[in-house]
């Protein structure tokens, strides 16, 4: 395999962009070579739904929401994470 060509030192992210859009990044890179990594710290890209409730469950879930001082639709999510880890680990 020949040896790759050396990736320039770009003064800032705009040139390096640019360089990119011009410039095929298998003659720079080795992709495979490429591992799979995880950005953990990353906030996850979320999706809108509709969820209906009993009136009662809802009331429950804010009382419990404002005694723990998060937004009720946060506590949600919570439960639901935390059950969902449960489960998988069954």
């Amino acid at each position: 395999m020949a040896d790759k060509k050396k990736i320039p030192v770009f003064k800032n992210e705009e040139e390096e962009r640019a360089f990119w859009a011009k410039n095929d990044s298998t003659e720079y890179i080795d992709w495979k070579k490429g591992e799979k990594v995880i950005f953990s710290n990353l906030k996850p890209s979320t999706k809108t739904i509709s969820l209906r409730l009993p009136e009662s469950v809802l009331d429950e879930i804010k009382l419990l929401a404002h005694k723990r001082d998060v937004p009720y639709q946060s506590l949600i999510k919570i439960f639901l994470k935390e059950r969902i880890d449960i489960e998988r680990h069954a």
